[in-house]
């Protein structure tokens, strides 16, 4: 939780700060543009990361209910029984207030960043919002540090959910130390070379998103519900799971497509056109023709 907030307070002072010396994109301010669909995705998944950094505050706290009130929020479903196991009152009441608050909070968390990153840098924002800012920003250096603790600090409950699965379904749920030790060892380093095998964060995001923060979000949960209820899908109580499943369906297919044919532009590390030589920024190396290259990559078709 801490950690997030000082991310979020650094792209905020950043949009004050950083916003007025970099130009607009052209039409920076449509309502939207063709290939909005791909940000679902990227939406979908990135709220993982923020319910599940938030969930730090049971360090904080000793009531269990904040202990998991944010940790529940958007595509934690794997983690759900636990959580719901470690409450001080496990009723449905308490159940429904925890996840009403977390994904209520991380909303309103994801919609002032989203705000703040796009305000400061318009059609420029890349899939990293931290590849945005100039190398010598010591700000942006402080919120890229927090950014790293706090995915240190996730990584180990999500590798603990892989683990667990593995051995529930291949070992009957019991682990000897050995092969516990032996199956963490695999599971952090195939995560860790596959990390350092790419660096355009925007990308990894999306496909995430599509192929399992769409499916564990929208798809898998209306299509258990639709397979428990009675009647038929679009009738009744029926009507709502039965919408959000065949959206799922349409922005999964829609968005993988879309992924393969439009991938987003990265940066790759380098600086971009407006770190000119400022108490936040160094020497801009890229020339007029790179500059020019990099403005018209980030422009696309509006469709209002």
């Amino acid at each position: 939780m801490l950690l997030t907030l000082a991310i979020l307070i650094t792209v905020v002072v950043r949009a004050a700060t950083l916003g007025p010396q970099i130009p607009a994109s052209d039409d920076a301010w449509v309502f939207a543009r063709w290939n909005a669909i791909q940000a679902v995705a990227v939406m979908c998944f990135g709220e993982v990361l923020l319910s599940v950094n938030i969930f730090q505050l049971k360090y904080l706290f000793q009531s269990k209910l904040w202990r998991v009130s944010y940790f529940s929020a958007f595509i934690c479903h794997h983690n759900s029984f636990m959580i719901y196991g470690s409450l001080r009152e496990p009723t449905l009441s308490s159940w429904s207030l925890v996840t009403h608050v977390s994904v209520g909070s991380a909303v309103l968390v994801s919609v002032v960043f989203a705000a703040a990153g796009y305000v400061t840098f318009t059609g420029y924002t890349q899939g990293d919002i931290f590849e945005n800012y100039c190398r010598n920003d010591n700000l942006a250096t402080f919120g890229r540090f927090c950014y790293g603790v706090s995915i240190i600090t996730t990584f180990p409950l999500e590798c603990f959910v892989t683990r667990e699965v593995i051995s529930n379904v291949f070992f009957k749920g019991e682990l000897s130390n050995t092969m516990h030790v032996i199956i963490t060892f695999v599971i952090v380093s195939a995560a860790t070379v596959i990390s350092l095998s790419y660096d355009c964060l925007g990308i990894v995001l999306e496909l995430n998103g599509v192929l399992s923060a769409i499916p564990l979000m929208f798809i898998f949960p209306a299509a258990c519900f639709l397979k428990l209820s009675d009647g038929r899908w679009f009738r009744g109580e029926n009507l709502i799971p039965s919408i959000i499943l065949a959206a799922g369906v349409f922005v999964m297919i829609i968005g993988l497509i879309m992924m393969v044919l439009f991938p987003q532009d990265c940066s790759h590390g380098a600086e971009l056109f407006y770190c000119t030589v400022s108490n936040t920024s160094v020497p801009s190396t890229t020339s007029p023709n790179s500059r020019l290259q990099f403005i018209n990559a980030t422009q696309n078709v509006s469709i209002f």
